[in-house]
């Protein structure tokens, strides 16, 4: 699998030095990131205002993919969830990571900042990106949930 052109990165105030390492390692790769903060671990801020960030940016493909990395992780995945064609992962081990891409298609990986350190962090960000999807019965399902904003007939 190639390498995405591009990828945009938002975190709160709890992951701030976690993101710097991962925009540092998605650099060193030669990917296109746009950090779009925290900067300042003194200055508290709201994770759905990067949720809803980065979860617009990828929905409307500005950018392929979208990271965002909070306390926990639970947060930034509840609110980047709720916008259509997103399909946030909170991945906090390398299985999850591979799953997410691999049956889910997901464009947005999410991950807990004070659950994780950098090492693992790395190896979850490099598993997401070299993962593909899988497609086939996967796409009819994911289908399935794509359209919930629409009227079903269950």
């Amino acid at each position: 699998m190639s390498l995405p052109k591009s990828i945009i990165i938002g975190c709160d105030h709890a992951a701030i030095d976690l993101k710097d390492n991962i925009v540092a390692f998605l650099k060193e790769k030669n990917i296109q990131v746009e950090d779009i903060g925290a900067y300042d671990k003194k200055i508290s801020v709201d994770y759905p205002d990067f949720a809803i960030r980065v979860s617009t940016s990828v929905a409307n493909n500005h950018h392929e993919y979208g990271i965002l990395i909070c306390g926990t992780g639970l947060g930034m995945s509840m609110a980047a969830n709720r916008f259509s064609g997103i399909r946030a992962a909170l991945c906090n081990d390398l299985f999850s990571a591979k799953m997410s891409r691999q049956h889910n298609n997901a464009n947005v990986l999410v991950m807990g900042g004070r659950i994780i350190g950098d090492v693992l962090a790395k190896a979850i960000v490099q598993t997401f990106l070299d993962t593909p999807f899988e497609d086939g019965r996967h796409a009819d399902r994911l289908a399935k949930f794509d359209c919930l904003g629409e009227s079903l007939n269950l």
